[in-house]
């Protein structure tokens, strides 16, 4: 996100006007992957991986 967010400031100064496709691209896509990650870690929750060593992984 910090190097989107230097890609940003950077195309902003360069062209002078905000890359608005870019920004509705990015957040897109970073809504896509945070709604996948929850829905792999309510998975887990459930015991959707019961023969999953999870010793390794930190607690919830």
């Amino acid at each position: 996100n910090t190097g989107f967010t230097a890609a940003v400031l950077y195309v902003f100064l360069r062209v002078g006007s905000e890359p608005t496709a870019l920004i509705a691209a990015w957040f897109a896509f970073t809504t896509g992957e945070l709604w996948m990650l929850a829905e792999i870690r309510k998975a887990k929750l459930k015991g959707g991986e019961n023969n999953a060593d999870t010793r390794s992984e930190p607690p919830i």
